[in-house]
């Protein structure tokens, strides 16, 4: 096939709206359903977007037309809607994680290959010009062997804004779940496939508050961890020392690597910029201003799209993706065993992005 590839969303929750806003603007793609069990959710994110059709699931999923299912779903949905969208035909574009455990990521990853389709996961942050900026200077030198990394994500928690942010504190999500993502993905990419895991894990509360929107006051439970520690070793030798918690009325996000002859203090990997900060050995401090990225949410969408086109590998793929969630669940299993876990699987990260790959440009013409 040739030109813009044409997509259908699954999920009109609240991050389709971010997905929709910059899917919709870019010349390779081409939006044309939006579906979700809310039929009318879906076809009021249709009409704010432009886009042609809204209503059910089953609407996307048989329309011949739609070459790529993006899937926007709750993570104990994402396997499910996935293998439903392959057996339509169809490539996937999964919000993160891939899945919840190994063996249903394994089988939809085995899927996609047997129908010769292909299988991406969010996040696709590490795109954006601030993690592909410093991951090129890493690979240029700018602080010498990477030996140790560090990461920080404190806060709070969602519930204060969120209007319904019970699913954040159940399977699939917590700190390590949600937002882990962002911080390991970013590692992988600078420092390799990981090897090994040491963690602790704490729960502050069992039941939290919805603090906004119409559920204010609502209580919910909490099944998952709200707090983990880790400490990975990563396959080429270097390590990391990674904080995830919900559980902090102090809010930091941090993600520094070291090496022989410097620290780079990288982006936050839950954007697409951001400013980076070289500490040289020496005490010189370099400083890269932030670029403004172009896309936001979405833009492994695209990416997929025109690796599909171009029949080369995609770079946020289905493997990077089980290879993080491999991870999340080994750190769970060394918190609750209280021993070292070695994590079974790896992947081969793919090269950084050109540095003038401009996602707004029309490559797929018609």
């Amino acid at each position: 096939m040739t030109g813009p590839v044409r997509v259908g969303v699954i999920g009109a929750g609240v991050i389709s709206t971010e997905y929709l806003r910059n899917l919709t603007r870019l010349p390779d793609l081409d939006v044309r359903a939006i579906g979700d069990l809310d039929e009318e959710r879906a076809r009021a994110q249709a009409a704010e977007f432009g886009v042609p059709s809204g209503g059910s699931v089953a609407a996307v999923l048989d329309d011949e037309a739609i070459e790529l299912v993006v899937n926007l779903t709750v993570p104990r949905a994402h396997v499910d809607v996935a293998l439903q969208a392959l057996a339509a035909g169809k490539h996937v574009w999964n919000e993160k994680p891939i899945g919840l455990d190994r063996e249903s990521t394994r089988k939809l990853l085995d899927a996609a290959r047997s129908a010769g389709l292909r299988v991406a996961t969010a996040p696709d942050t590490f795109l954006g010009p601030g993690i592909q900026t410093a991951r090129r200077m890493v690979e240029s030198g700018a602080i010498g062997t990477p030996l140790t990394a560090l990461t920080i994500l404190q806060s709070p928690g969602p519930e204060s804004w969120h209007p319904n942010p019970d699913f954040l504190f159940q399977d699939g999500a917590g700190p390590l779940f949600d937002l882990g993502p962002y911080y390991l993905t970013a590692l992988v990419q600078m420092l390799g496939p990981v090897a090994q895991v040491s963690a602790v894990s704490s729960t502050a509360r069992a039941v939290r508050t919805v603090g906004s929107g119409p559920r204010a006051g609502q209580r919910f439970d909490v099944t998952v961890p709200t707090h983990v520690a880790a400490i990975y070793r990563f396959a080429g030798g270097a390590s990391a020392q990674c904080l995830f918690s919900f559980d902090s009325a102090v809010k930091r996000r941090t993600i520094e690597i070291a090496g022989t002859d410097g620290t780079i203090a990288v982006p936050d990997p839950n954007t697409f910029a951001g400013e980076i900060v070289v500490h040289r050995m020496d005490g010189e401090v370099v400083t890269v201003p932030a670029v403004p990225s172009p896309t936001t949410r979405g833009t492994g969408v695209l990416e997929l799209a025109r690796a599909v086109r171009a029949g080369r590998p995609e770079r946020a793929s289905g493997e990077l993706g089980e290879h993080v969630l491999d991870v999340m669940i080994s750190t769970i299993e060394a918190a609750e065993r209280g021993v070292p876990v070695e994590v079974a699987s790896t992947v081969e990260v793919a090269p950084a992005l050109p540095e003038d790959w401009d996602p707004a440009a029309p490559t797929l013409v018609r």
